[in-house]
């Protein structure tokens, strides 16, 4: 199978690459390289193209490929309330790009979402794949739009599409805005940690082996139109989470500090995920093993971080976001 996969230098992208390395398909990236795109998240030798996926020509470039599971997102809620423009542009006009695209290919699609269309989850309830999509932020409202961009051309069309939604994504190699890697990053070199408002929020916590694990098996058996949610019911507040990693470094816990809380902030994400396991899935990772796993490659692989945040283009938005907040 040739496999086209974008959005292929990033967090979860460049591990469903090596994945699928692995299982002996031609695979080739096609990325933007914007600020969360990095090279070094690659096997050397890959077939790697830059472009955008919003742009038809970009696609183009590719040629004929049997598959195409699209990673490329804007995907920072913090990021999207700065300027929700870029979301809308990747995540709704891209994923329609890439739709055109597979429709004239005939090209199996697998478009990756998130959690988050569902919007907050009342305690004692998990979001079912046929609940309705309830959005609180610029970057979740992008990616419900995507979504319904393919059910819609798998309606219409007849398009041979698959949607996933996953869980709080951890691991290896993920860009240090998000509260794992932001948070171990910054105890290593004794900066804040800036918890938002009371940290009670509940995220359910899946691994990036077991996540793309599970969007493969929906690439080679999952049914056009369906949607599948991935989750590991790991359900952990974001307190406890920082308090782990607090303990594993043996860092100061004066470092953590309550900060004003963002602008529409989730209270709890959950999901029902028999259907995913109805085709075989299970997740692998325990979640205490995999928390310390990951921050231990943080602290053991400085090299990969270090530039990122030293970059001005990370400085600036880390002061746009947390200055103020932190005095």
């Amino acid at each position: 199978m040739r496999l086209l996969v974008t959005g292929g230098a990033g967090f979860i992208g460049s591990h469903f690459v090596k994945r699928m390395l692995a299982a002996g398909e031609d695979v080739v990236v096609l990325d933007k390289f914007t600020y969360a795109g990095n090279p070094a998240n690659l096997p050397d030798g890959i077939e790697c193209r830059r472009g955008d996926i919003a742009t038809r020509g970009d696609v183009d470039q590719i040629g004929p490929v049997d598959a195409i599971v699209n990673f490329a997102a804007e995907t920072h809620v913090d990021r999207s309330i700065l300027g929700p423009e870029d979301f809308v542009h990747t995540d709704v006009l891209g994923t329609l790009v890439l739709l055109q695209a597979a429709e004239e290919l005939s090209a199996r699609f697998v478009q990756v979402s998130t959690d988050e269309v569902y919007g907050d989850v009342e305690p004692g309830w998990s979001s079912r794949e046929d609940d309705p999509l309830r959005p609180s932020s610029p970057y979740s409202a992008s990616k419900a739009g995507g979504d319904l961009q393919v059910l819609a051309a798998v309606r219409t069309f007849g398009i041979n599409a698959s949607i996933t939604r996953g869980s709080n994504t951890y691991g290896p190699n993920q860009y240090p805005e998000k509260l794992l890697p932001l948070f171990v990053t910054n105890a290593l070199d004794g900066e804040p940690l800036p918890l938002y408002g009371d940290g009670r929020q509940v995220r359910d916590w899946l691994h990036v082996d077991d996540h793309c694990a599970a969007v493969e098996l929906v690439l080679r058996q999952g049914e056009a139109g369906q949607v599948y949610n991935i989750g590991a019911d790991e359900e952990h507040e974001n307190v406890e989470l920082t308090k782990m990693i607090v303990e594993h470094l043996g860092a100061d816990r004066s470092l953590v500090r309550s900060v004003e809380d963002r602008a529409g902030h989730d209270r709890r994400y959950s999901l029902e995920t028999a259907k995913v396991r109805a085709l075989g899935w299970q997740p692998r990772r325990d979640w205490g093993e995999g928390v310390r796993a990951t921050i231990d490659w943080y602290r053991d692989n400085r090299d990969w971080w270090e530039p990122i945040k030293r970059s001005g283009g990370f400085r600036e938005y880390y002061d746009k976001q947390y200055a103020a907040r932190l005095g």
